[in-house]
């Protein structure tokens, strides 16, 4: 009787892969299908415009076969799988990717088993468009020449690593040392003194004072050893995984790579880079993480709406009782309550602490404003 059973139930899932097979190819005959009618009905449409309107990604005729390879789907091996409710798998990459088919392209091409053309800062750019993540590519990335084993933790902390440990080609400085010396040099860079690790850098987080928030005093809000891992958006060289580490604390650090080596830096120090923008889905499982910081990346250069969207996508990996760490967020004065205030207490989080202060390195008269916040995610 036991092995009848098993027999008839086999056959139920033998027939419902069937029609989920069924069904997947009748919705691919009436796409195709809804596309022959509205050529018909709408013969001047251009095929970009054609494709927007029912998602489907424009015609690939003319795309690369290894781009093809990289975006297009792939069979399973195994036929149709339950689990995933297909029997193709997407490879993953962003959205917008194919709206730059000529930089796509350009990307793409490269000599399979070869060496990587040396286009970080084209690569980086395209992320930052939105075709994030960026196709799997069949090639090596040019290793350092001279590459020595990197200094060992925990000295490695508040060390600049040699010159040799990565490429210089992509980038206006073509040594660490240029890396620390341009804060002395006019101009505006990206977190100009970032590198300079005995500078402003060996500072921070260090003193509780009005917006500067100190390491300690937010450990103190919470238990005794409860924050153990987080992540730090758009964290510059890694400065604050660096303190949080001396503090047995994990830190995943997001960090472009804008005309510096920030990521292999980062790493350098011993700690975890991860190259994604803030426009990215966060790669963590919901009610995961233990505190959450961002300082100067997210401000009012982003859209609201995709702000918003940013500040869910935070609540959602943070655990209960979680921590955001909002560390000196920028805005116009009117701003600050008529549109960012009312979007935080949308999201749900509880105030811990909230200072608001004059952002006064551009002028006065600019009515420049930084708010500092400590939210926590409610327990229930």
């Amino acid at each position: 009787e036991l092995n009848s059973t098993k027999s008839k139930l086999f056959d139920s899932y033998s027939l419902i892969a069937d029609l989920h097979h069924k069904i997947n190819t009748t919705n691919f005959l009436v796409r195709d299908l809804v596309i022959e009618i509205t050529h018909e009905r709408k013969p001047s449409l251009p095929v970009d415009e054609e494709a927007d309107v029912f998602g489907i990604p424009p015609p690939t005729a003319s795309l690369s076969d290894e781009l093809k390879l990289a975006i297009l789907p792939h069979k399973l091996p195994l036929g149709y799988s339950p689990r995933m409710a297909s029997d193709e798998i997407y490879p993953p990459v962003g959205a917008a990717c194919l709206r730059f088919q000529k930089e796509l392209a350009q990307y793409m091409t490269y000599d399979i088993g070869g060496e990587c053309p040396m286009d970080d800062v084209f690569a980086q750019k395209l992320l930052l468009k939105g075709c994030e993540p960026l196709p799997r590519r069949r090639c090596h990335p040019k290793s350092p020449i001279g590459y020595v084993e990197p200094t060992p933790f925990p000295d490695s902390l508040w060390a600049t690593p040699p010159d040799t440990s990565i490429i210089w080609d992509t980038y206006t400085c073509k040594s660490y040392q240029c890396l620390i010396d341009r804060k002395n040099f006019p101009g505006t860079v990206d977190c100009k003194d970032c590198f300079d690790l005995q500078g402003r850098e060996k500072r921070r987080w260090l003193y509780d004072r009005g917006l500067d928030y100190g390491l300690d005093q937010v450990l103190q809000t919470k238990p005794v050893g409860s924050i153990r891992i987080g992540l730090d958006i758009g964290g510059g060289s890694g400065t604050f995984a660096a303190r949080m580490r001396e503090r047995n604390i994990t830190i995943i650090t997001s960090s472009m790579n804008l005309d510096g080596p920030f990521n292999s830096f980062i790493a350098s120090r011993g700690l975890i880079p991860i190259h994604v923008s803030i426009s990215q889905r966060l790669p963590f499982f919901e009610n995961t993480l233990d505190i959450v910081h961002s300082m100067h990346i997210l401000s009012n250069w982003i859209p609201d709406a995709m702000l918003e969207f940013a500040l869910y996508d935070i609540y959602r990996v943070l655990r209960p009782g979680g921590l955001f760490w909002l560390d000196h967020f920028f805005c116009q004065g009117p701003q600050l309550n008529q549109t960012y205030a009312p979007m935080f207490d949308r999201i749900g989080f509880t105030k811990l602490r909230w200072n608001v202060g004059k952002k006064v390195d551009r002028g006065v008269d600019k009515n420049e404003w930084y708010l500092s916040a400590l939210l926590e995610k409610p327990m229930t």
